[in-house]
């Protein structure tokens, strides 16, 4: 893709839609956060404005089916793109998303969110190795806004966790301070930062910790280039966590941070910079430059009291957002 939720009255809220039917605002009440027809419209709408955008390399034409993280990685990569290509994507490709499975949970009041659960054309089904999901959270932050994709994490089949569901085959979300997790949704964001900069043991090895430690720590002083990487939690707004329970009682949780790396050149050498990055640069880059990116995790947050505590992820996604030139 880098390249690529009023006070009610006591009783329930009710409003005329243009077309006569009635509907429930549940400001208060708990209830479904979309239907499935609702959930699959969300879905193909988002992949039409994906796709045109994608053609044209114009990011006004999914503006308004994209938020958050995914939002920020999306708009900032067609942007980038369309410096080296303004008469659009010569490499355009249409995305089809079919085999969608909705999860959906009960709530109250905004946000509301839903996760799809999709096959792309952007794998390989007939090799394991090669075939993946694409999910993606949706959300929408009152009666009267569209569904925007938040969040898009991209993982193996049979890394898609089971939902704890209730009779109406409905899920749980989690609360951002639920303290039978091993971290709190919304302590997830501070915590990675924290992590990248310091180690710990609250997140399990792999790609996306012990090893990334490990290829900045390599990558921090090499011969005519230093880099120097800062990391922060992003929390609010659109960039909230958002949890589902899990069945083992545990939770996939997505949530965003920011991560920013300095390079800096030895004196007497020059930076070279990606035409992706130039266009997106403010300022002059003669002897250092500073990256910007956004990025999306989605991990299963055990509870406290499981054999394994530490926090997993399942996937990973970044994109550059912005430069500076110094």
């Amino acid at each position: 893709m880098s390249r690529p939720f009023a006070t009610a009255a006591a009783l329930t809220v009710l409003s005329l839609t243009a077309s006569g039917c009635v509907t429930v605002h549940g400001e208060r009440e708990v209830l479904p956060a979309a239907t499935k027809a609702e959930a699959a419209r969300a879905l193909k709408d988002f992949t039409a404005a994906y796709n045109a955008a994608d053609k044209a390399l114009d990011p006004a034409l999914d503006a308004d089916r994209v938020t958050g993280p995914l939002g920020a990685i999306n708009q900032a990569g067609l942007t980038a793109r369309r410096a080296s290509n303004p008469d659009g994507n010569p490499n355009h490709v249409p995305l089809t998303l079919t085999d969608a499975r909705f999860t959906i949970p009960k709530q109250a009041g905004w946000p509301k969110f839903f996760l799809a659960d999709t096959d792309s054309n952007r794998d390989r089904d007939d090799d394991p190795k090669l075939d993946n999901r694409w999910v993606l959270i949706f959300t929408r932050t009152g009666p009267d806004e569209v569904w925007q994709a938040a969040y898009l994490t991209v993982m193996a089949p049979d890394k898609v966790p089971e939902f704890r569901l209730d009779k109406d085959g409905l899920a749980r979300p989690v609360p951002v301070d639920s303290p039978e997790l091993s971290l709190a949704p919304k302590d997830l964001s501070k915590a990675y930062a924290t992590y990248l900069q310091d180690g710990g043991d609250a997140f399990a090895p792999g790609t996306h910790t012990s090893a990334w430690r490990e290829q900045r720590l390599k990558n921090a002083s090499r011969p005519g280039l230093a880099r120097q990487y800062v990391d922060r939690p992003m929390v609010s707004g659109a960039y909230a966590p958002l949890a589902l329970r899990t069945k083992d009682g545990g939770a996939l949780v997505f949530f965003s941070t920011h991560h920013y790396e300095k390079q800096t050149a030895a004196k007497g050498l020059n930076l070279t910079i990606d035409p992706d990055v130039k266009a997106l640069m403010t300022g002059d880059a003669k002897q250092s430059v500073t990256l910007e990116r956004v990025s999306n995790q989605a991990v299963l947050d055990p509870t406290r009291t499981a054999t394994d505590s530490k926090v997993q992820f399942l996937s990973r996604i970044q994109g550059l957002t912005g430069a500076k030139g110094e």
